[in-house]
């Protein structure tokens, strides 16, 4: 009986065997393409990787020869000829492009670029930062033949809390307040900016200047 029973066990095992041999045959297949796939998809992920840390780098260097320029029209014909390699590329060289002509004296060329950053301003199309940084550079662009009224109510929407300019925004409207001889206001403004963490160390620098030159007490260099 035990003879017995070890026979059809040995049977039995050699089916399985033989079972399992017939699905390797029949579907190893399938785990190999799987493997090729991880294999396949990882070295892909790498490449696209590369050629995207590639053409940024590209793209950089081009930008910089551009800035390079002996002049504004150099520079704003160097960047023109740039190639953008994406939607954030192509906002950055519009406001470059702006910033030279905004730089040089009133004409066509100036009126062009504050046409640009408004029309920037109010694209959709782009990401939030890049209308922001738009409509600062153009609100703040002399020249431009913006209402006072108009001017502070588009700084006060870029002051608003999680706007990515604040701190820019915010100095410009306490800037304004001192053009417009509300000293104490203006002191107010500033003494905020110098305590604000979120403000770049340069900015909090000019506010702590700002707050000497108003006869308040500084209260120290700005630290990151």
């Amino acid at each position: 009986m035990a003879n017995t029973d070890n026979f059809i066990d040995e049977v039995t095992e050699e089916m399985r065997r033989e079972r399992l041999f017939g699905y390797v045959k029949r579907y190893g297949w399938i785990g190999i393409l799987a493997v090729l796939l991880v294999v396949g998809g990882s070295a892909w992920n790498e490449w696209q990787k590369a050629q995207k840390r590639n053409s940024a780098e590209a793209f950089g260097d081009a930008v910089m020869a551009a800035l390079d320029g002996a002049d504004a029209p150099a520079r704003q014909s160097a960047l023109a000829a740039v190639p953008a390699n994406s939607p954030e590329g192509t906002a950055m060289l519009r406001l470059l492009a702006a910033g030279e002509a905004l730089a040089g004296p009133a004409g066509a060329a100036r009126d062009a670029a504050l046409a640009d950053l408004k029309t920037m301003a109010a694209d959709g199309a782009l990401a939030q930062e890049w209308r922001d940084l738009a409509s600062l550079r153009w609100l703040m662009a002399s020249g431009a033949g913006i209402a006072p009224a108009e001017r502070s109510a588009g700084l006060q929407a870029l002051a608003q809390p999680g706007r990515p300019f604040r701190p820019l925004a915010r100095e410009q409207l306490a800037l304004e307040r001192l053009a417009a001889g509300e000293d104490a206001a203006a002191l107010a403004d500033f003494r905020a900016l110098a305590g604000d963490s979120a403000a770049p160390s340069a900015l909090r620098r000019r506010a702590e200047q700002m707050i000497v030159v108003l006869g308040g007490a500084s209260a120290g260099p700005a630290q990151d």
